[in-house]
C-alpha cells in the first residue's frame, strides 16, 4: 500500500486528489494549516501542517512516519502589477508556493534516499513556463518551483527518487476567486485587469488534475518529469516552446 502525503488538502486539488487516492486504495496522509478543514476526508491520517513553518513541518513529518509519495500542493496566488506589489506580499507568496514546497521535500528526502525509493510530485501550473500580466508574482513562484524540481530530479535520481511537475491551466476549484488582489481603482494598471481574460487557457476540473496525479503515482519513475493537464495546457505550452526568445511570449493578443 502506497503512503501519500498531501499538503494543502483542505480543498480544491488537494482535497479532490486525497479522495481519489483513498478510493484507489492508497493510504493518504492529508495535511493542512487548519486541520479542522480535513474533518470530512475519509483518509488514514490527518495532520496540521503549515509549510511556511519549519517546526510545523518537522512535527507533521515525525507523526506521518513512512511516506512513499509527496504531493506538494499547498499554494496561493496574488494579482498585482509588479511595480506596485508589496514586497512583503511577494515574499509571503514565495514562502508558501516555493520555499514551503522545498521545505517539506527536504524533510522527506532523507528517508526516501535511505530506502532507495520515493516520489516527489509538485503541483505547478502552465505559469511555471509562461507569464500572464498582473499574475507575474504567481508565475515567478512557479518558475522557481520548477527550477527546484528539475534540480531535485537530477540530484536525487541516483537514490531512486523520481520527481514530477504537474502543470494544469486554470482549475475550476475556486482558487482564482480566493486570490489576494493588490490593485485598487486608482492604480494605473487597473484597466489591464479587464484585458487578461483571453490569457486563461480553457480550465480543467479538480478531477482532471486528480486523474493525472493518480496516473503519475501508478507510473512511478516511468512518468514524465513535466506533465501538462488537459489539451489547452498542452497546446499553450507547445506554443511557448516554439516561440522565439527575442520578444516576450504572450498566449493571446493584448491591447495594452
Amino acid at each position: 500500500m502506497t503512503r501519500v502525503l498531501i499538503t494543502g488538502a483542505s480543498r480544491g486539488i488537494g482535497k479532490g486528489t486525497a479522495i481519489a487516492l483513498h478510493e484507489q486504495g492508497h493510504e493518504v496522509i492529508a495535511t493542512a494549516r487548519d486541520v479542522s478543514m480535513l474533518e470530512d476526508l475519509p483518509v488514514a491520517q490527518k495532520l496540521p501542517l503549515d509549510v511556511t513553518d519549519q517546526a510545523s513541518v518537522d512535527q507533521a513529518l515525525a507523526k506521518a512516519g513512512h511516506v512513499d509519495v509527496l504531493l506538494s500542493n499547498a499554494g496561493a496566488t496574488v494579482r498585482a502589477p509588479l511595480e506596485t506589489i508589496p514586497l512583503a506580499a511577494l515574499g509571503d507568496l514565495f514562502e508558501l508556493n516555493t520555499f514551503g514546497a522545498l521545505r517539506v521535500a527536504q524533510g522527506l528526502l532523507p528517508q526516501m534516499r535511505r530506502r532507495g525509493s520515493g516520489q516527489l510530485i509538485f503541483m505547478s501550473s502552465i505559469q511555471g513556463r509562461l507569464v500572464i500580466p498582473l499574475i507575474g508574482a504567481y508565475s515567478a513562484t512557479k518558475h522557481a518551483l520548477e527550477a527546484f524540481a528539475e534540480v531535485l530530479a537530477i540530484e536525487t535520481g541516483r537514490f531512486g527518487v523520481s520527481v514530477h511537475v504537474v502543470q494544469p491551466p486554470a482549475v475550476t476549484s475556486g482558487g482564482a476567486e480566493r486570490a489576494q488582489v493588490h490593485l485598487d481603482d486608482s492604480n494605473p494598471y487597473r484597466p489591464l485587469l479587464d484585458k487578461i481574460g483571453p490569457f486563461r487557457a480553457a480550465p480543467v476540473s479538480v478531477q482532471d488534475v486528480a486523474d493525472v496525479v493518480t496516473a503519475t503515482i501508478a507510473a512511478g519513475d516511468k512518468a514524465p518529469f513535466r506533465i501538462p493537464v488537459g489539451e489547452s495546457a498542452k497546446t499553450i505550452l507547445s506554443a511557448r516552446k516554439a516561440a522565439p526568445d527575442h520578444t516576450p511570449f504572450l498566449a493571446a493578443h493584448l491591447d495594452w
